[in-house]
Order: C-alpha cells, then structure tokens, then sequence
C-alpha cells in the first residue's frame, strides 16, 4: 500500500513540475522553515544528483534523523516514504528513485525549486501539443 501511494505522489508531483514554474510551487504551509533548517543543517549538499551512499550512510543517517525529527509535529506524514528523483534532470524510474521520508523529499525538492535546478523539466518533459487543421 505504502508502495503504491509512494508512486501516486511522484507521479503527481512530477505532473505539476512540468506545467508549473518550479520557483512557484508551494509544497507545505512550512516551506519557509523547511527550506531554511535544510539549508542551515546541510550548507553544502549537492541537491541537483542526491548521492543515496551518502544520504544513507551511518553519518548521513545521524544527520537526517535529527533534521527530520524537528518536523514531526510540524509536517503532516513527515515520515512517509516518498520516491525521491536522485538526478533532477530526469524522471522517476527505478534507476533514478531513491527512497527517502517525506519530509527528505520537502527539503530537497524546495531547494531544487527555488536554487533553479528544476527549471528544465518543464521544458524537457512537457508533453507535446498537437497542432489541429
């Protein structure tokens, strides 16, 4: 079930990536705060191709519990699991999915979005319109 619902908001997520402005998206009533812990807790993560050894390593993990923790009773199924795209030039497939909690999406997606590396996706994957005679 989890499995399914994970796929069901990548999927929609990733609808929304190719028709709206990425800049503009508001993901949460929280993106403020999110953004910002993200930002101070992880200054130099590379957000754009998101390395899983070292999301998942024993520090790595250390780190996220701590960041994610903060959000427990701010962010509505903060703990989910969420697919998460490693590489933000592409789209969800089982060789660029990496599974992470819902708010590890949040905060790694708002930075995407607003630090401009998701302004191509709309571009590279809007589907194309057919021109009627």
């Amino acid at each position: 079930m989890w499995a399914m619902k994970a796929m069901e908001h990548a999927e929609v997520y990733f609808n929304i990536l190719c028709s709206v402005d990425p800049k503009l998206l508001k993901l949460t009533p929280h993106d403020e705060q999110i953004y910002k812990t993200f930002k101070d807790t992880f200054p130099s993560m590379k957000v754009d191709k998101v390395d899983e050894d070292e999301l998942k390593s024993l520090e790595g993990k250390t780190k996220w519990r701590f960041f994610c923790e903060q959000f427990k009773d701010v962010v509505e199924d903060y703990s989910f699991g969420t697919l998460l795209r490693a590489d933000c030039t592409g789209d969800y497939s089982e060789q660029n999915s990496i599974l992470t909690t819902r708010i590890q999406f949040y905060a790694i997606e708002l930075a995407r979005n607003r630090d401009g590396f998701n302004d191509g996706v709309r571009e590279r994957f809007r589907p194309k319109r057919t021109v009627r005679k």
